[in-house]
């Protein structure tokens, strides 16, 4: 096992190492408008999976595919090379769909807005269905409170003392 920092910085390399490859040496015409957007490495170092995206249509992103695949071993030995590791890792394209993911979401959001402005329209002229205020007055749990006050008042009145002798002869 590799420390995992040693794995991240070989992977980070390794990113670079690929995104400057198809900028500047890979000229296959297949190849679109490329963006390397993750590289992760196995704890052995022996795996790389290089995410990517392609700006385009889905006949773009196909031709791009199989562009990466077909300069694989070379981005492979030009990464070998660059980073100076004993056992050069094997290589795996990854279309990444944050792109997609990120469309679908902001499509989610967009139906939930627009459900809370029907919702909102809706109540605009509504009236609630019982009272106004459903729940207690200050000045109700005033008046409670009063009462309460009285009903001890009335315990303290039938012969019950401060000390808590009822005024009875103990037997």
């Amino acid at each position: 096992m590799v420390d995992a920092a040693r794995a991240r910085k070989l992977a980070d390399r390794i990113q670079q190492i690929v995104a400057e490859m198809l900028e500047r040496r890979i000229k296959d015409p297949r190849l679109g408008f490329v963006t390397v957007t993750d590289t992760r490495i196995t704890n052995d170092l022996r795996d790389a999976t290089v995410y990517y995206t392609v700006y385009g249509s889905d006949g773009e992103r196909a031709e791009t595919a199989a562009a990466l695949e077909s300069a694989k071993g070379v981005i492979r030995s030009e990464v070998g090379r660059k980073t100076g590791v004993r056992h050069t890792p094997s290589i795996t394209f990854v279309m990444d769909s944050l792109m997609e993911n990120a469309a679908h979401i902001d499509d989610l959001l967009a139906k939930a807005r627009a459900k809370d402005a029907e919702v909102a329209r809706a109540a605009q002229g509504a009236a609630p269905a019982g009272d106004a205020n459903p729940y207690r007055e200050a000045a109700a749990d005033e008046e409670d409170l009063d009462a309460d006050d009285a009903g001890s008042a009335g315990h303290e009145a039938a012969g019950d003392g401060e000390d808590g002798s009822s005024g009875r002869p103990s037997s």
